[in-house]
């Protein structure tokens, strides 16, 4: 009996662990992190995009017009790569402020004291929603399907990229001055 006990312990430790699949029910750690890998679509091939309206984090109700190329970011406060990509996207949406470029934010499975903070630490000056049905709303285009994921759609209201996960520099450069190359919308 005494030689079993240390086995019967080991698997009871083993069988806990595993009792969920490897899978946390916590919402902070219950979601698909991104790569960091684009999905580009022909100006043919592009799906509209919704109407981006609701109620958000600061600037209450609003509704974006579909005159500019939009960058559209999903994010929560407790998303490390979310953290990590702020500073970039603070610093974008300042330089292309008074251009063909509007910067939006989808807070999501967050609460609003801690997606307040996240916005007041990163300087984050373009609105937020905070419905998840403007999310949602993505459904017949490219979905977001990442914490973080960043949409961009053209000024003539088509989906035309996706980044799921992380954006660099680089890559968002890249993707919004092949938006602003694109012809109209066939």
């Amino acid at each position: 009996m005494k030689k079993l006990l240390p086995v019967l312990l080991a698997s009871t430790v083993l069988l806990t662990a595993c009792s969920t699949g490897g899978i946390s029910t916590s919402n902070q750690n219950a979601f698909v992190s991104g790569n960091g890998v684009a999905v580009y679509v022909k100006s043919a091939d592009r799906k509209p995009a919704p109407v981006l309206s609701g109620a958000t984090l600061i600037n209450g109700t609003i509704t974006l017009p579909h005159a500019k190329i939009t960058v559209v970011n999903v994010w929560a406060s407790w998303c490390s790569p979310c953290r990590a990509e702020a500073p970039l996207l603070s610093d974008f949406a300042k330089k292309y402020a008074s251009q063909d470029v509007q910067f939006v934010g989808i807070v999501t499975r967050d609460n609003l004291s801690s997606a307040l903070a996240f916005v007041r630490r990163f300087k984050l000056d373009y609105p937020s929603f905070t419905d998840d049905s403007v999310l949602a709303s993505f459904r017949n285009s490219l979905v977001p399907n990442a914490i973080p994921t960043t949409l961009i759609i053209d000024a003539h209201g088509y989906v035309a990229a996706r980044v799921s996960g992380e954006v660099t520099v680089a890559l968002l450069s890249e993707l919004i001055a092949r938006v602003r190359k694109d012809p109209a919308h066939a």
